[in-house]
């Protein structure tokens, strides 16, 4: 069946339609061109009669009755006059044609006074860099025309320069990182403190470009990001380098803000990440607010080394592995890590080789979050134990391929404490709170391309992403929910973040009784026996010994005490001790080495005569010769090495 042709309308309708849209474009147009005299008079008669509504409204109420039939009188006469009328309406028509015309706010065509002092003052302290006694045609030189060096410049409210396009000469040495910065820095005191300045320095034009910066938002507060798995927002930062905005929510407002990502897993440059900063700059904030969002699709492993409880919030949680703010329980801790580590690349390789894909264990990403691990160092040194930044070496070198991500927080004064692995492997940093310019280059690099300001809030700071550019950055607020003064609107939104709490398995708990004992009695020594009062537990099935097992045709003998629930008897206790020492006379007859006396478990029938001692005197064993056989009352054959040591144990007991 052929198909049937589109119609016209709909296979161009596009380019008709753009077609329609041009026409009636070009109609308006041509309409508000013809009826553009009357638009003006009815704009100006619209002008004239609210003029006159203001006038009636400010006249006094004594007044307006005089005013009223002044005006009646006006009206009178003007009807009165020949052509009267007309006159007026002519009147009226122009009068509202003067008054609705366009008036367009004619711009300055340069700087006010103030204005021109101000760039006059800032071209005579460039003179000195930008100057040379060999050039014949100075641009920069006392007293010469600032016009040429500035193209462009722009003010804000105040007075103070906004924007600023600077021109220099060729021989400025602009590849040299000290020039720029005796420039950036004397471009930044002239043009106003207290504000931070970006830089962009144009080598090819010979150009550099100053642009005031507008303060971050420190307002907005932890929440569930528009964000893939792998994916980490470290905060927010300014629109210039920034290709992507992440809608957020402020209170009842919603906009769109730059964000600085990070991203994490297989196929991440920058897998582990460092944070540096001065105390109170923010960096349990940053960690708080990484854990959050790892925990959507992780597990959290956390090292307090400040030991001030900031993360007490996240203990119990489901996927917080551990929560360690001690030495012990850190080297433990960090020592499973690495454990782990090891396993998940072993179970991937073998995956790999078989052909099979990662189990799933593999995938599961495992975050390692340290903050101030230098504190455990002089710990460890003080106690003779190992540095628990060893322990970081394996997560840290082969962290991506397994999944295992660190982050590690601490101060700028304890920078050198940081071992090497820390330092070489963590490729993304952080820096936040007041810093000098060369602190931030040793970290980040490279310095920032902004200027430095004293007094910075909480999270405020700079990000690099390994040989990305300089980012400002503002970390979201994320603070401590079981802090007195947080405010109430902070700790709900990171108690609304935080996942619920893990229930224990079976819900049974260690009795008291059995804690203190496991916790008193020192490792590495026996537990110690029972005590009279304590029952001995009844055995399921009755078994033979070996020397019933000799005389089969001897009835067996009745094990009363020890299936009853009195209390055994003293020599059965002492039988039952393992490491008790045999006393001198308890010897064997024969030659035969003894074994030890353990050889009838606890809950073996006991013979009667140990069960239930008799007030005659037991025979001496050591009084038999060595040929004649042991008496009966021991209940073991002569062949059987040591069967009449109960009897001597009874004894000595």
């Amino acid at each position: 069946m052929a198909r049937r042709p589109l119609p016209r309308i709909l296979s161009n309708g596009s380019a008709q339609l753009a077609r329609s849209r041009e026409l009636a474009r070009t109609a308006a147009d041509s309409a508000t061109d013809v009826l553009h005299p009357l638009i003006t008079i009815t704009r100006g008669l619209r002008r004239l009669a609210a003029a006159g509504l203001h006038k009636w409204t400010e006249t006094p109420k004594e007044r307006r009755g005089a005013l009223l039939f002044l005006a009646a009188s006006v009206v009178l006469v003007v009807a009165l006059v020949p052509y009267g009328p007309l006159l007026a309406a002519i009147t009226l028509m122009a009068a509202a044609a003067w008054k609705g015309r366009e008036r367009s706010a004619t711009a300055p065509d340069g700087p006010d006074e103030s204005q021109t002092q101000r760039l006059k003052s800032l071209y005579e302290a460039l003179v000195p860099y930008f100057s040379a006694a060999e050039d014949p045609e100075p641009l920069y030189s006392h007293g010469g025309a600032w016009d040429k060096a500035f193209p462009t410049y722009a003010f804000d409210g105040g007075g103070r320069i906004a924007q600023l396009v600077v021109r220099y000469p060729a021989y400025f040495t602009d590849g040299e990182a000290e020039s720029r910065a005796r420039i950036e820095h004397l471009l930044a005191a002239k043009s106003g403190r207290g504000r931070e300045y970006h830089f962009t320095w144009d080598e090819e034009g010979n150009q550099l470009t100053v642009g005031v910066l507008l303060p971050l938002p420190v307002d907005i507060a932890a929440q569930r990001f528009v964000t893939t798995p792998g994916e980490t927002v470290l905060g927010f930062t300014d629109p210039t380098r920034v290709q992507r905005t992440l809608p957020v929510t402020h209170g009842e407002q919603r906009r769109d803000v730059p964000p600085v990502v990070w991203r994490t897993g297989l196929r991440s440059t920058e897998p582990h990440l460092l944070a540096l900063g001065q105390p109170g700059s923010g960096t349990s904030t940053l960690l708080r607010s990484i854990a959050l969002q790892a925990l959507q699709h992780g597990d959290v492993v956390i090292v307090d080394g400040g030991g001030t409880g900031e993360y007490a919030c996240l203990t119990g949680r489901d996927g917080v592995l551990a929560v360690e703010a001690g030495l012990a329980g850190v080297t433990a801790s960090l020592e499973w890590a690495a454990t782990e580590t090891e396993r998940r690349l072993i179970a991937a390789n073998r995956a790999h080789q078989a052909g099979d894909p990662p189990p799933a264990d593999t995938k599961r990403p495992l975050w390692i979050l340290l903050d101030r691990p230098t504190a455990f160092t002089h710990l460890a040194a003080a106690d003779g134990r190992k540095d628990p930044q060893s322990l970081l070496q394996v997560p840290l070198r082969h962290g991506r391929p397994a999944n295992v991500t660190v982050v590690v927080a601490d101060q700028l004064d304890s920078v050198d404490a940081l071992s090497d692995p820390v330092r070489q492997h963590t490729r993304a940093r952080v820096v936040l709170g007041p810093a000098t310019a060369d602190q931030l280059a040793s970290v980040l690099g490279t310095p920032p391309p902004t200027t430095l300001i004293d007094e910075l809030p909480p999270g405020r700071g700079y990000a690099r992403l390994g040989t990305g550019p300089v980012h400002r950055l503002q970390v979201p607020a994320t603070p401590n929910p079981y802090d007195d003064a947080t405010p109430d609107a902070l700790c709900e939104a990171v108690l609304a973040l935080l996942p619920p709490r893990t229930d224990p398995a079976d819900g049974e708990t260690i009795p008291e009784q059995e804690q203190e004992q496991e916790q008193d009695w020192p490792e590495g020594e026996a537990d110690p026996a029972p005590t009279e009062a304590e029952p001995e537990p009844m055995p399921a099935e009755p078994r033979t010994t070996g020397a019933e097992q000799a005389r089969p045709g001897e009835p067996l003998p009745t094990p009363v005490q020890v299936l009853t629930k009195e209390p055994v008897p003293d020599q059965v206790a002492v039988a039952a001790l393992p490491r008790e020492a045999l006393p001198e006379p308890v010897a064997a007859p024969t030659k035969q080495p003894l074994p030890e006396p353990v050889a009838a478990p606890p809950n073996e029938p006991v013979p009667d005569r140990v069960a239930a001692p008799t007030k005659q005197p037991l025979p001496e064993p050591v009084a038999a010769p060595p040929n004649e056989p042991v008496p009966d009352q021991v209940a073991a054959p002569a062949e059987e090495p040591g069967s009449d040591q109960v009897p001597a144990l009874t004894k000595e007991t």
